[in-house]
């Protein structure tokens, strides 16, 4: 990294607590002038606290402009940025489509965090899908977390040498704690929870879309065998919090916990024998090394981003989508085997360690200085998108 700390704006909807563990990172190491602009606080659909003291990079919330009869989030003018080297954002919402442009006129390069989509998550539209290739022919670079994230982001007309890979990461030593916790204190949790036997936890959304009516399906499945001593904990909130909870009632040993905030994730892993993600269709799910850190193994199903490379066959399951029988004989195989679980847990811990934030750091300033050692994109949409963003930016001025 050159000795000229470039500056460099992320551009995200909303302050996500790894996301500013992050770049609390990359500003720690020093080398690149870490700047942040979110959208909102915090989405509706989402319970984290918002800590802006603990913030050591500089970030500031967007003010809306109304366009078209609707309030929408734009990058503010280049005289309140200054000059810029980099501006790293999403692209799916129709402020941060529309704002691509306004970023093109602020800075010498403009770059989409991508990661995977899935059917079952994302509703497609011909408009939609030539509007992504359209921002994807006229962005400069991209970043992503794996082979799956590179491949869709080519699909949409990126040059695979602008695509650049960037650990997906946690914070590993804090989840890591869970291994920590006195084995008299997580009995006590475990009493206080009413849980018993084996003990599988899910952390995330109350969704259907999480894969829940599955999991409740292959739990189901375990409890028809009276000799299958299991429990279940359900940590989170949601929109189908209700109907779960309705469901669970018929069924024994279930807990919900409610949100559950980052501080209090690793007692909550300790108390846990297994980890259970069984998604329908999750860009990643860093869920999923929370609790390979903690030291769980994980069963989760192959519709999380880059999965077959971040749960190898000897920390985890990877099931099929919608396959609630499968999700129970693996389920029913850590069960039986303690044995197993325990040698699941150590390797699942060990894998952990390559996703902590010093890692994430290092690769996003390998990130910044390809994109700004590479030329600008000289594709005719990317020639056009910076002459309408200097044009836009002009006019704001």
């Amino acid at each position: 990294m050159s000795t000229d700390r470039p500056r460099v704006v992320y551009w995200n909807s909303q302050p996500t607590p790894y996301m500013v563990e992050r770049w609390n990172a990359v500003a720690d190491r020093g080398n690149v002038e870490m700047h942040a602009w979110f959208n909102v606080d915090r989405e509706p659909d989402r319970s984290w606290e918002v800590d802006e003291s603990a913030w050591r990079f500089q970030g500031r919330y967007l003010t809306t402009t109304k366009m078209g009869g609707r309030q929408v989030y734009l990058p503010p003018p280049l005289r309140e940025t200054g000059p810029l080297d980099l501006i790293v954002q999403e692209y799916a919402s129709p402020s941060m489509a529309l704002g691509f442009f306004v970023s093109r006129g602020l800075a010498k390069r403009v770059a989409f965090r991508a990661l995977p989509t899935y059917d079952a998550w994302v509703s497609r539209s011909r408009p939609k899908e030539a509007l992504k290739h359209v921002l994807f022919r006229s962005a400069d670079g991209a970043k992503t977390g794996g082979n799956a994230g590179k491949a869709m982001i080519h699909r949409y007309g990126m040059p695979v040498d602008r695509i650049h890979t960037v650990t997906q990461s946690i914070d590993y030593a804090h989840f890591a704690s869970a291994l920590n916790v006195d084995c008299v204190v997580v009995e006590d949790s475990r009493r206080k929870l009413g849980v018993s036997g084996c003990v599988f936890l899910y952390v995330g959304r109350v969704w259907h879309k999480k894969g829940l009516t599955e999991l409740f399906d292959a739990f189901e499945l375990l409890q028809r065998d009276k000799t299958h001593d299991v429990s279940l904990i359900v940590a989170g909130d949601g929109v189908d919090e209700a109907m779960y909870r309705e469901r669970a009632a018929r069924l024994k040993n279930v807990v919900f916990t409610g949100f559950v905030q980052r501080s209090a994730l690793p007692a909550l892993y300790a108390v846990a024998d297994a980890f259970v993600f069984p998604t329908l269709g999750d860009p990643h799910g860093l869920v999923v090394e929370e609790a390979m850190a903690a030291g769980l193994p994980v069963i989760c199903t192959e519709a999380a981003g880059d999965i077959e490379r971040r749960l190898p066959g000897d920390a985890g399951f990877i099931v099929p989508v919608n396959d609630a029988t499968t999700l129970a004989d693996r389920m029913l195989a850590l069960q039986a085997n303690p044995e197993l679980r325990n040698y699941m847990a150590r390797k699942a811990n060990e894998i952990a360690r390559l996703s902590d934030h010093e890692y994430y750091a290092r690769d996003f300033e390998a990130f910044v200085e390809a994109m700004l050692s590479n030329r600008p994109r000289n594709a005719p949409l990317a020639g056009a998108s910076r002459i309408i963003g200097r044009s836009i930016n002009v006019v704001r001025r």
